[in-house]
């Protein structure tokens, strides 16, 4: 089914003794804002994290098979439309045939793939299947609070050649380092639009699922880097027209994220933090509101 109105949405999760998104330039420390010293995790970071969630539980398979995943070759998925379609990319029958048929690839490509219909992609290369603009899109998360960096040193108990063990006389231990963050509350803001929904063939299941994997989906990307990251409070506000009732800003300033402990006693969990609606506690995991 189509969707018939806007949705605008706030995702708070957090992380304890992790490393949420770490940064290749900067040797993969925590990304954080170098002026506030407020941490920061990347659009992108998230998405990957749904497009992983997406792809467990519908195994990866039509509609919901996943286009940017690790290991892909663009170019091989992006030849299975215009196979799908009857066309010989590799005998140029595309000229052969008389017409481009670059929009029918792809309206295909959007219809098997559930990231190409959800955040869009530019499949504009050398088996051109066009350029999507996604319905759904997300900025960094940022920090409620200004989070420390902790760095750690770990040693494992094996080396990598026999000339380093030989070095070692038997030790046979590597020293690293490990990067985390002790706490911290992380605020994302997202955006659902329902004429580009409509142009990608988003339906209204597809945004079952968008929710289903921002609340699930660190159950499903554990790791010992990191540490324990948990969606916390995802508030999603419901228009009722196509093009929103209320500007997004005046919706999410109503989403109040404020200590319950002294602020000279930095924060630890996440019931430090009280998350309020108008006023109202936000008790629930997932709250829709009428915009």
């Amino acid at each position: 089914m189509n969707l018939k109105g806007r949705y605008d949405f706030v995702l708070l999760f957090d992380v304890c003794d992790g490393n949420p998104n770490g940064d290749p330039d900067a040797g993969n420390l925590p990304r954080i804002d170098p002026e506030t010293g407020n941490g920061l995790v990347t659009d992108v970071c998230i998405k990957r994290k749904i497009r992983n969630y997406v792809g467990i539980v519908k195994e990866d398979q039509p509609p919901y098979e996943i286009y940017v995943k690790e290991k892909a070759v663009l170019n091989n998925l992006n030849k299975r439309a215009f196979s799908a379609l009857g066309v010989d990319i590799e005998n140029d029958s595309l000229k052969r045939k008389g017409g481009d048929r670059t929009e029918e690839a792809k309206l295909w490509m959007c219809k098997n793939f559930y990231d190409i219909r959800t955040f869009g992609a530019v499949m504009a290369t050398k088996i051109n299947c066009g350029q999507v603009r996604g319905p759904v899109q997300l900025t960094f998360a940022r920090s409620i609070d200004p989070v420390v960096i902790s760095e750690h040193s770990i040693t494992r108990m094996a080396v990598t050649t026999e000339e380093e063990a030989m070095r070692q006389s038997g030790e046979n231990r590597t020293m690293g380092r490990k990067y985390t963050i002790p706490y911290g509350l992380y605020r994302s803001f997202g955006f659902v639009s329902p004429h580009l929904a409509n142009q990608t063939g988003f339906s209204t299941e597809d945004l079952d699922l968008l929710w289903e994997a921002l609340l699930h989906m660190f159950d499903y990307d554990r790791s010992a880097a990191r540490g324990f990251m948990s969606t916390q409070r995802l508030i999603i506000f419901e228009h009722e027209s196509m093009l929103g009732d209320k500007p997004a800003q005046n919706l999410f300033s109503q989403v109040l994220v404020e200590r319950t402990t002294a602020l000279d006693n930095p924060p630890r969990r996440f019931s430090d933090y009280r998350v309020s609606l108008g006023g109202k506690v936000l008790e629930e995991e997932m709250t829709i509101v009428k915009a």
